[in-house]
């Protein structure tokens, strides 16, 4: 029958002692506590609740922190204490807010009403123009190359149109609880950014307290490439955001694009995101052009091209540079598939997220090159 130390000797030294098995059973272990927890959803549901209640004060918080805090670090050199710094940059953005409240604000709402009150206009004006285009020769040849007709064109057209106007209907609740939300949001943001300016340097130690002590310096080297990455990540895009929105809004007021301010804002809103935002933003710009004139039209993309040529190759090379070391073409499909699973705010926090899910999976693959010994030459 065999001897059982024999026996129990060979499961030792074939499953016990091999390595890739024994990293086959922990996966099958995570595998089996990701199954039970999909089976009791509703255990979490507290927490889910808690984590999107404050997902959204800790975003704009953190947002805030990471463009405050080299500031108010340079008043401390200076030999200010930390608590009169902050509060004299918070008299400063006061100051700034009042100021552009009594300034720009008038500005941009003379402008959004006025662009509200054309939309009408504009509409009908870019369906005329739609019109004497699929009306052209080179359009009708066009159309009987794919076999379709004008008809089915304005068909398409209308039923898509209807379609977002009903979603829009749809989710105007929806909108005006999220506007709720940020406003008790932006309202929560300054109580949490005093604290987190003044005692935010305490936090990485206190975290490391509840970290083992023989992790506790690889740790310490992982949130600092964590904070390197989103603080690079966060200043450099807002300071590019801002530079893209100023010398669009310089470039239409040169040309004489009507509601110039607007359509410069909406640009630097939407340029925060990677290589997609500048495709959103020239949309609305394209039809106040193409409705003005067709020279409007021209000059618009004119500026539009110049604009992005400085923007990709003197500024974000300097702002930005290559700390995030990612791959244009793995950017896209980062921000393409957090825009399917989360929305807009998975759009937003897509490439700061997956620098700092590398960092992390990079650390850990390292750890466990270094104990697993299966990436060890053989001879």
């Amino acid at each position: 029958m065999g001897d059982p130390r024999h026996r129990t000797n060979t499961f030792r030294r074939f499953f016990l002692n091999n390595k890739f098995v024994l990293f086959l059973m922990i996966l099958l272990l995570i595998g089996l506590n990701i199954l039970v927890l999909n089976k009791i959803p509703y255990v979490f549901a507290p927490l889910v609740v808690l984590v999107k209640t404050v997902l959204l004060p800790l975003l704009l918080t953190g947002i805030a922190f990471y463009l405050l805090n080299p500031i108010v670090n340079w008043m401390e050199r200076k030999r200010i204490k930390r608590v009169y710094a902050i509060f004299l940059l918070y008299l400063v953005i006061i100051c700034g807010i009042t100021l552009l409240l009594v300034t720009v604000v008038p500005l941009i709402r003379e402008q959004v009403l006025g662009l509200m009150d054309n939309i009408p206009r504009y509409s009908k004006e870019f369906e005329t123009r739609f019109r004497q285009l699929i009306g052209s020769p080179i359009f009708n040849q066009l159309q009987q190359t794919l076999g379709t007709s004008s008809t089915d064109w304005m068909n398409s057209l209308s039923s898509r149109v209807s379609a977002i106007v009903n979603r829009a209907g749809a989710s105007i609740g929806s909108f005006v609880g999220a506007v709720t939300e940020t406003i008790l949001a932006v309202i929560i943001v300054p109580f949490i950014l005093f604290y987190l300016l003044k005692d935010g340097r305490k936090l990485p130690q206190y975290i490391l307290g509840f970290i083992p002590t023989a992790l506790r310096d690889e740790t310490h080297r992982v949130m600092i490439e964590m904070n390197n990455q989103i603080s690079s990540y966060i200043r450099g895009q807002i300071i590019v955001s801002c530079c893209i929105g100023f010398l669009l809004y310089v470039g239409y007021r040169i040309i004489g694009l009507e509601y110039s301010l607007v359509l410069a804002i909406v640009a630097a809103c939407t340029s925060i995101v990677p290589y997609l935002g500048p495709a959103i933003a020239i949309t609305p710009a394209l039809i106040v052009a193409t409705v003005t004139s067709p020279v409007m039209l021209l000059k618009m993309i004119v500026i539009w091209t110049i604009v992005q040529l400085i923007e990709g190759k003197f500024i974000s090379p300097q702002i930005m540079g290559k700390t995030l070391q990612i791959h244009p073409i793995t950017i896209i499909f980062v921000i393409l598939t957090a825009g399917n699973l989360f929305g807009v705010l998975g759009v937003i926090l897509a490439v700061p997220g997956y620098a700092v899910l590398k960092v992390i999976v990079s650390h850990l693959f390292e750890w466990m090159k270094e104990r697993s010994g299966l990436y060890t030459p053989v001879d």
